[in-house]
């Protein structure tokens, strides 16, 4: 730099001893003529002059550049602190809907659970039951063994046993009044009925559709609810069996077995069916238990 750095004496004596000098950064009007100490000492200025317009220039631009920069930066610091409170509110928010979500499938699994454990339960006592129908139709199947197929039947249909007395073991033609070989019957049944307190019984009278009208019955329907009634009073009052277990029911010829237009079908129309069924109190406990 000392080249550059003259005495300010000797340039002081130097311009005031020659014609005047333009100024740094002016055009000089005319050629400029001195000694070569005067034209190497303005030539040293005006580099000096161009040099120091740069560095201002170059200044500047930074100054500006650094300006830019900081409002850039500002911009970015309040995007990142934006970004940082949605993603904070976002990560409490899912994390409460985590949780809430973790608890409704925590109580979904829990009522899965109690739901398995009651169809469980209920297929339990439904296995139970089947069990009781069949080793009940095998019983009867063994005490009634002396009657022939079409006086009586004994089939297990949607869990029930139905024990079927055709008209011909039974009664006589539009009678209610009961026939001994009938009543033998009803006397093996009852005792079945009577070792099995737990199977409720079920009395329905079934006549065909050829229309009657006596002195005591009106109909087919009147002589049906009669006959039924005739079966629970025997099997109650004379053979025992706890009348809380029987209920009798009049049919008429409203469902038939057979094809009433045909002797055959009106004759197996024509029947007393004893439907025996284990109770559903422990089903009905739990359907209420839910």
């Amino acid at each position: 730099m000392k080249r550059y750095l003259l005495p300010l004496a000797v340039i002081a004596i130097i311009l005031q001893s020659c014609a005047p000098v333009y100024n740094c950064g002016e055009t000089p009007e005319k050629k400029l003529k001195g000694s070569k100490r005067l034209m190497y000492t303005v030539s040293e200025r005006d580099s000096l002059c161009e040099q120091n317009e740069l560095k201002d220039e170059k200044i500047s631009d930074l100054n500006s550049d650094v300006m830019n920069l900081k409002a850039s930066l500002n911009d970015q610091v309040n995007a990142t602190k934006s970004w940082k409170t949605k993603y904070d509110a976002l990560t409490n928010s899912s994390s409460s809907k985590q949780d809430e979500m973790s608890k409704i499938l925590e109580e979904r699994e829990m009522e899965i659970k109690a739901r398995e454990k009651e169809i469980a339960n209920m297929r339990a006592v439904l296995n139970r039951q089947d069990s009781i129908t069949n080793r009940l139709n095998d019983i009867l199947r063994k005490a009634l063994l002396g009657f022939n197929s079409d006086e009586l039947t004994v089939d297990v249909k949607n869990g029930k046993v139905y024990v079927s007395m055709s008209d011909k073991l039974m009664f006589k033609s539009a009678s209610a009044d009961l026939e001994q070989k009938g009543a033998e019957a009803l006397n093996l049944l009852a005792g079945v009925l009577v070792k099995n307190p737990d199977i409720d019984v079920q009395v329905e009278g079934h006549t065909d559709n050829i229309p009657i009208k006596t002195a005591l019955y009106k109909d087919n329907w009147d002589l049906s609810v009669a006959r039924a009634a005739s079966v629970v009073r025997i099997l109650t009052w004379s053979y025992k069996v706890n009348p809380k277990q029987v209920t009798p029911a009049g049919r008429g010829e409203y469902f038939p077995k057979g094809d009433n237009s045909t002797p055959e079908g009106r004759a197996s129309n024509r029947r007393t069916e004893i439907i025996l069924s284990p109770k559903l109190d422990e089903i009905m406990n739990l359907l209420n238990n839910k």
